[in-house]
């Protein structure tokens, strides 16, 4: 039902609408105060021709300060209720948009690596803020308020018919014109506001990618060209915000025209009711004040219209990502306290994109507490075989069983958690070492994580830096060496006592001290537990149990290294290309 040119999508808004659920005490009282606001509007023109007809005309003075009385008690409600409406209909809009961001992140983090792979990061972070703000209005001044103009006008218009039927024709004579205007616009109106969401998410993104990798940018002397992708990038979206405007700067301009030609049609035919003594002065006053209040929501419904269509645009794209249905399947039960260790895959075949096989029917067993090597040039499958241990990644065909249990039967937290992974690219929050390792989990205390630090020898490192385990790492762990921040993620991996550690590249680009260190770390993490471990650099895994050499997917030699070596096999030729240099 979503159409280029609707502005109100009923099933879209029926989706976004439960989440009202919780609060629909609120919603109802804002509903209310809709009505009754809509009904109070239309009274004080009523009031004002009842005093100018009853009390001027007849030079009554207590019975003008009477209705005058009434007329302030009636404004000074109005705004008591309109503070209370805008506040109760703000609320509502801030306490959905917190749900459904809630449930979006929610959903997020549950999404399988392969989503992120395809998503920008940039537009990501557009849908979870911008995105769902822009929803907050469509209950503080969007579908309420708009639903409300449309009362009161119905009320305006009820009561002009009441006081003079002829004279409420000629007012509104201008109304169709109005109304061809208003759909004319409309259809352009949701296509702009369309291509601004595009555009926002498409800044969101460029601007989030190149300012993560700005030292690149300056390694590279890319300034000049990065300021001139970022300038086109920046024009489109200027050109999108122009082309909305230009509607409503055409919209606005023509209300007030055809709200200006009503007033003038009701004084020229209600001057002459009036020297017809068909028609009172008190009348022709009400009807000007109602032409007034009728144009202002009709004025107004541009900026709302907009509000609207932003909110259903907005509503559409959260909606979409809410119903991504790309998360790892987590149907399975078991939940045991430890695991052995023992991985076994039997013919697993995996792809990243249908159609290019990266795993082409592996098949291996490595017996728990023992050390299994995987190496191979770039591309092999090495790094694929440890995420589909992790479960980041569904595998197409085959068995990977862990305990001799195949792995979808583990629930998947359960299984996670007693997986640890330290990479050669490790990401660190913008927080203190202290909570970058226990990463807030608040049964990890501060004094278990230097216990830790004091086992694996990285103690009296953290402690040489200023503030020790409190110092903060800045984002991405700026302000410490590739080797300082592999350091912190072997504490990660040691503080979670995992059943299965990965080591992906964990000891390649470092400094010599810091791989004395890392050495050290690598033995006391090894100790009595099943690892697995990824390395470029052969001399780190020639005391490995098993090394599996792959080539383009599959597994093309095994052993250990002394047999591989003998072998003078693809291992031997890596082996000497490294040492042999």
């Amino acid at each position: 039902m979503s159409v280029a040119g609707s502005a109100f999508d009923l099933k879209l808004f029926k989706k976004i609408f439960l989440y009202t659920k919780p609060y629909k005490s609120t919603l109802w009282l804002c509903i209310f105060m809709t009505l009754l606001l809509s009904v109070l509007g239309p009274v004080r023109p009523w009031l004002v021709q009842f005093a100018l007809d009853h009390y001027v005309a007849s030079k009554d003075a207590s019975g003008l300060r009477y209705i005058s009385i009434w007329l302030v008690v009636l404004l000074c409600f109005q705004t008591v209720m309109q503070y209370l409406y805008t506040y109760a209909t703000n609320w509502l809009g801030q306490s959905v948009i917190r749900d459904i961001r809630v449930a979006l992140y929610k959903h997020i983090i549950r999404l399988n690596n392969k989503f992120f792979d395809h998503t920008p990061i940039g537009t990501l972070i557009t849908r979870t803020v911008s995105d769902i703000e822009t929803i907050a209005d469509v209950f503080s001044e969007g579908l309420i308020v708009i639903a409300g103009d449309l009362l009161q006008l119905m009320v305006i218009i009820s009561f002009m018919f009441y006081y003079n039927w002829q004279l409420t024709l000629v007012a509104l004579a201008t109304l169709p014109i109005l109304l061809l205007a208003t759909r004319f616009f409309q259809k352009g109106i949701r296509e702009s506001f369309k291509d601004v969401r595009i555009q926002v998410a498409a800044l969101n993104t460029y601007v989030q990618e190149h300012i993560t990798g700005m030292s690149l940018v300056q390694l590279f002397n890319r300034q000049q060209k990065s300021m001139e992708e970022f300038d086109a990038i920046n024009l489109r979206h200027r050109k999108a915000h122009v082309k909305s405007v230009w509607y409503y700067s055409i919209f606005f301009p023509i209300v007030e025209i055809l709200s200006a030609v009503s007033i003038g049609l009701v004084v020229w035919w209600g001057a002459r009711g009036v020297l017809n003594e068909t028609i009172s002065v008190g009348v022709i006053t009400a009807f000007i004040m109602y032409i007034s209040m009728m144009f202002r929501p009709i004025r107004e419904l541009a900026d709302k219209f907009n509000t609207l269509q932003m909110g259903m645009v907005s509503s559409e794209r959260i909606v979409k990502l809410l119903e991504t249905d790309q998360q790892i399947i987590n149907s399975g039960t078991s939940t045991p306290t430890v695991l052995n260790g023992d991985i076994e895959f039997s013919n697993v075949h995996f792809e990243y994109v249908p159609g290019e096989a990266i795993l082409k029917g592996i098949s291996f067993k490595h017996t728990s507490g023992k050390k299994l090597a995987l190496v191979g040039a770039t591309g092999a499958g090495k790094s694929s075989i440890i995420q589909l241990i992790n479960r980041m990644y569904e595998f197409q065909s085959g068995t990977i069983l862990i305990d001799g249990n195949d792995i979808r039967s583990y629930e998947l937290n359960s299984l996670r958690s007693k997986i640890a992974l330290v990479s050669q690219d490790v990401f660190l929050f913008s927080d203190s070492i202290y909570h970058n390792v226990s990463l807030r989990d608040e049964s990890i205390t501060l004094d278990q994580v230097v216990l830790a630090a004091k086992a694996i020898g990285v103690h009296d490192y953290i402690n040489s830096l200023p503030g020790g385990y409190n110092f903060n790492v800045s984002e991405r762990g700026a302000l410490l060496s590739v080797g300082q921040r592999q350091l912190i993620a072997f504490l990660r991996a040691y503080v979670a006592n995992p059943s299965i550690l990965i080591l992906d590249e964990a000891s390649s680009s470092i400094d010599t001290t810091a791989e004395r260190l890392i050495q050290e770390a690598t033995f006391a993490l090894t100790q009595g537990r099943t690892s697995v471990i990824v390395a470029h650099r052969l001399s780190t895994i020639q005391a490995a149990d098993a090394i599996l050499v792959l080539d383009k997917g599959k597994i093309v030699e095994q052993g250990k290294h002394e047999q591989l070596v003998a072998n003078d096999g693809p291992y031997k030729k890596l082996f000497d290309a490294q040492f042999n240099n």
